[in-house]
């Protein structure tokens, strides 16, 4: 009896014992799970994330990781799962990118030098845990072109004035500035004799303004023979444009700037006055050739009507061979101002002159 109670008490003691072993187990592994995610990294989702740029502009993805730890962070571009980056490393031949990461900083940029419109598209920064971490971004490249209002020429009287207004309408905030070129010479208002000269007094003035279109102007007063030129305002964030001034001397009303048809229609209406030109040239060969056709094909038709017609007034003197043969032969065989060969002279005559008759098939 007392060993039977001394066995249970022993069994007791050992079910208890385990019990106390898997609740400690249990609360070490959930301690140890809760450090482990309190010390996983993260990214500070506080930047921007959709970067438009354009041609030309270098690019900055800010991707800034906070905990990283042992960890690494890589550059990948989504486009053809293309590893950018990884550390300070790159791991792409294209030397426009590289990673900017200061000793000890929490941020690591992706540089994009020179970008082209092929590179758009979406971006990914990572962090090789298990399973991975992973933050979008979207780079926009566009193209800017500036734009001349107006034609391509402009003409204007000598001593008069003339604005030339540069625009680019789209694109990002910073849009920077325009500059104008006369040839491959700066346009510099301050310089010269601009300096002695009040702004109202200056004979070139150039004119900014910034807002959602950058807008600039040149304005040249008491225009010379020597303004005449091909202006172009070359702006930094955008592709030139350029525009040809022609100074006029004396009366050209028709030459003025706001009166001066462009190039293009002068050429357009050149162009179609040639392709006339050539289309009535082409009826008339046409017709002249079908008319010798005609002419062909009558004298065929009817070259077996002509010989029955003839007349032959001694037709028994005419040996068995030329009337078998007819035609030429028999006509031609006759001695000269016979008859038959005045009657075989005035039929075709009559048959060349006359219309052609119209044939039933």
């Amino acid at each position: 009896m007392f060993n039977q109670l001394l066995f249970y008490v022993g069994v007791y003691i050992l079910l208890l014992q385990s019990r106390i072993e898997v609740s400690v187990s249990s609360s070490m592994m959930t301690t140890t799970t809760e450090e482990s995610a309190a010390l996983q990294p993260y990214f500070d989702f506080d930047v921007p994330r959709n970067l438009t740029v354009t041609v030309g502009q270098t690019g900055f993805l800010h991707c800034r990781v906070e905990r990283l730890g042992d960890k690494d962070v890589a550059w990948i571009r989504k486009r053809d799962i293309h590893i950018l980056t990884t550390g300070a490393s790159t791991y792409t031949s294209d030397q426009r990118f590289q990673v900017i990461h200061p000793e000890g900083s929490v941020n690591w940029t992706l540089q994009i030098k020179y970008p082209q419109i092929r590179d758009t598209g979406v971006y990914e920064c990572q962090i090789n845990t298990e399973p991975k971490m992973s933050l979008s971004y979207i780079l926009n490249v566009i193209e800017l072109r500036a734009r001349i209002l107006g034609p391509a020429d402009i003409f204007v009287k000598s001593d008069s004035e003339i604005t030339m207004t540069c625009v680019i309408q789209q694109g990002p905030h910073e849009l920077g500035t325009i500059f104008w070129y006369k040839g491959s010479t700066l346009i510099e208002p301050m310089a010269q004799e601009n300096e002695l000269l009040s702004s109202e007094n200056r004979r070139i003035t150039v004119e900014t303004d910034w807002t959602e279109v950058l807008t600039s102007r040149l304005k040249i007063k008491r225009v010379v023979q020597s303004d005449t030129g091909n202006y172009t305002c070359v702006p930094t964030m955008a592709k030139s444009a350029s525009v040809y001034a022609h100074v006029i001397s004396g009366e050209h009303p028709a030459a003025m700037q706001h009166n001066a048809a462009p190039k293009q229609v002068s050429r357009a209406l050149w162009l179609l006055h040639t392709a006339c030109i050539i289309c009535l040239g082409e009826v008339a060969l046409i017709r002249y050739l079908l008319g010798k056709i005609r002419l062909i094909g009558r004298i065929r038709k009817t070259g077996a009507r002509l010989t029955a017609q003839v007349s032959l007034p001694a037709a028994a003197h005419v040996p068995d061979r030329e009337s078998q043969s007819g035609g030429p032969e028999m006509i031609e065989g006759t001695r000269p101002g016979s008859p038959r060969k005045s009657v075989c002279r005035l039929q075709l005559m009559y048959l060349i002159e006359s219309p052609s008759p119209v044939v039933q098939k």
